[in-house]
């Protein structure tokens, strides 16, 4: 496995090497690894990030109730905390949208919906999601996406120039074209899998992830509509349960908290009832 530390490439160098390979004429399997991988800083995904979720909040309506998006974000601190990549700040925000969804934009931006909050039945299922979109971050998954789909050297250069309306103007390319909700299913795979170590290392019972998978199985026909951005290029939800239910199974013995509080149950009564 080729990774940015073992090859330490900066984008500049990245882009040298671009211009090299059809000229040494070794760009066949190098280029297939080359494209699983993340060159990028923890800085310059920031950079990107901070101009992608800037465009997309112009286009979502951000839920304003500060109980409701106080606790989303506590709960997905705690998840941040414990991941492996503990480093860089995290940004969780509710959008008022009734579908069941929630993704995670490069840098640490993670948006939760409404619809989401009011199909969870518990705590641990919530997080569980949550956690899942955290594991997107920690994956790297969303610069992953970027760089097949844009390509290292046009990435490079953006963030290698002064001109900030480049950004702007990718930033808007990147929502129009809905990139970022495009991951592929291994990286739904190891998303899963980050998700239930997430929320071991919290305290969080992941069995959350399989009874929220399981809700989902009798709801994909009934509620198509409402689920289809989640599970449109997920594995199959048995699949899932399957691989979940199995990894949950070789976890250490541990004294998780129960799967609900009192504070969610005031959350969701409180989307039933707005002052």
């Amino acid at each position: 496995m080729i990774s940015r530390s073992s090859l330490n490439w900066s984008p500049l160098s990245l882009l040298l090497w671009v211009s090299l390979v059809p000229i040494l004429g070794c760009g066949g399997q190098l280029a297939n690894q080359l494209a699983n991988i993340n060159i990028f800083s923890d800085a310059e995904e920031i950079k990107l990030g901070g101009e992608f979720s800037a465009k997309i909040e112009e286009e979502l309506k951000i839920y304003a109730d500060p109980h409701i998006s106080d606790y989303i974000n506590q709960l997905g601190q705690i998840l941040a905390r414990n991941s492996d990549r503990p480093n860089i700040t995290y940004h969780f925000k509710v959008v008022q949208d009734d579908s069941i969804n929630a993704f995670a934009v490069p840098g640490g931006y993670i948006y939760v919906n409404l619809g989401l909050i009011r199909f969870s039945h518990t705590e641990a299922e919530l997080a569980g999601v949550i956690s899942h979109e955290v594991g997107h971050i920690v994956g790297r998954h969303g610069m992953k996406q970027l760089t097949k789909q844009y390509g290292f050297a046009a990435l490079a250069q953006l963030l290698l120039g002064k001109d900030k309306s480049q950004l702007e103007t990718l930033a808007t390319k990147v929502v129009t074209s809905g990139v970022l909700l495009q991951y592929g299913r291994e990286a739904e795979r190891e998303a899963d899998t980050l998700a239930v170590q997430q929320m071991h290392s919290s305290g969080i019972d992941p069995n959350g992830i399989m009874t929220f998978f399981e809700k989902l199985l009798g709801t994909e026909k009934r509620q198509s509509t409402k689920i289809g951005k989640l599970l449109s290029t997920h594995p199959g939800t048995r699949e899932r349960i399957t691989r979940v239910n199995r990894q949950i199974q070789k976890l250490p013995v541990a004294s998780y908290a129960s799967v609900d509080s009192i504070r969610f149950q005031a959350i969701r009564k409180r989307l039933r009832n707005p002052e």
